[in-house]
């Protein structure tokens, strides 16, 4: 999937809005001078094939507009939506029709579950308004709510049912449409935290077995940190940084981005892989071997805070590089500029 020049205006004359926009007015701008509420400027994102995208940002960044345009639930100013070589904004009803059935599924935050039905037929719901039997898609969609931790709850109704198992048949309904994407917007921000940690551990879980293309939208930079292998940061419509989360939080490109990450335990979130060098020729005595995917902080703990081990980097039962636990504790000290913004936030 790539999103190429994307624009949103809302208004009456979004066409003469969009080109103040492009010769350079901003937010604040258009809406005061010409009453348009600009929603996405200029969006280029290319999202990774079989990979969890996060699109991260605080209210009115434009995140939940952004991922609406990529089902086209919401119509663009301009630009391009491609999906597996195609424009999708060019699609006609029956083309959209069928990417929303057969290419693409959608959890929502508020669920969406339909009361009426059972949990089964929640789950099957994509086969069913393709005119399938229950009899003929209650296998699959049953394989799937058994794989979400649903076992035994078919025959349910949504209301029996938790806020985080309903969820679970969100993802299960997602799942038994056999899509190859799917969009998740602040999926689990109505669960309670430890029901929200679970439902994140469950979606990397699939992931990793699963390999489905991702597109999670979040307002918590702790949850983005966890899911991602691609984040894309937004603010006030605009992109402000993007790429692969271990490189943004060493490497903020923005006073924005510097911002959101100050308050971040770098030591949880940051793995060894970021923050390793290669290993020198010859052989070299080390104090063990640890994974190139390890947390810091559990280097920290196996090391028993000794600055001046070194340990062997592994990958698949490979040495990939070396850590030296300087180097490591270099890492968790935030940059001048990163230092700066929490010192100015702090003092208000």
């Amino acid at each position: 999937m790539s999103i190429r020049n994307l624009y949103k205006v809302f208004g009456n004359d979004p066409e003469l809005a969009l080109q103040f926009v492009r010769d350079g007015m901003g937010k604040i701008e258009l809406l005061e001078e010409h009453k348009h509420v600009l929603g996405l400027n200029d969006i280029n994102v290319e999202v990774p094939t079989g990979k969890t995208t996060v699109i991260m940002g605080l209210s009115g960044s434009g995140k939940s507009t952004l991922i609406r345009h990529l089902n086209r639930l919401i119509e663009p100013t301009a630009g391009e939506v491609e999906v597996a070589g195609d424009n999708i904004l060019e699609y006609n009803e029956k083309q959209l029709r069928d990417l929303r059935q057969h290419k693409m599924s959608m959890v929502f935050q508020k669920f969406a579950l339909l009361p009426h039905r059972t949990v089964l037929q929640n789950a099957g719901l994509a086969p069913s308004i393709e005119g399938q039997s229950e009899r003929k898609y209650a296998d699959e969609a049953r394989k799937w709510l058994d794989r979400v931790g649903l076992q035994g709850q078919a025959d349910q109704y949504p209301h029996q049912l938790s806020g985080g198992m309903q969820q679970r048949v969100g993802i299960a309904r997602a799942l038994t449409s056999n899509s190859d994407i799917m969009l998740m917007d602040e999926a689990f921000s109505a669960l309670d935290p430890l029901i929200r940690t679970d439902m994140q551990d469950l979606l990397n879980e699939l992931q990793a077995e699963l390999q489905k293309t991702v597109v999670f939208i979040t307002h918590d930079l702790d949850e983005a940190l966890k899911l991602a292998d691609h984040l894309v940061i937004l603010k006030d419509g605009s992109v402000i940084q993007q790429g692969e989360p271990q490189h943004i939080l060493l490497n903020p490109a923005d006073p924005y981005i510097e911002d959101f990450v100050s308050d971040i335990n770098r030591a949880r979130v940051l793995r060894v892989r970021s923050v390793m060098t290669q290993p020198p020729d010859g052989p070299a005595e080390r104090a063990g071997e640890i994974d190139h995917d390890d947390t810091l902080e559990s280097v920290i703990a196996l090391s028993e805070g000794d600055t001046a081990l070194s340990y062997h980097v592994m990958k698949d039962g490979e040495p990939v590089g070396v850590l030296d636990m300087r180097k490591l504790v270099r890492a968790l000290v935030p940059s001048e500029q990163t230092e700066r913004a929490e010192s100015a936030r702090l003092n208000g």
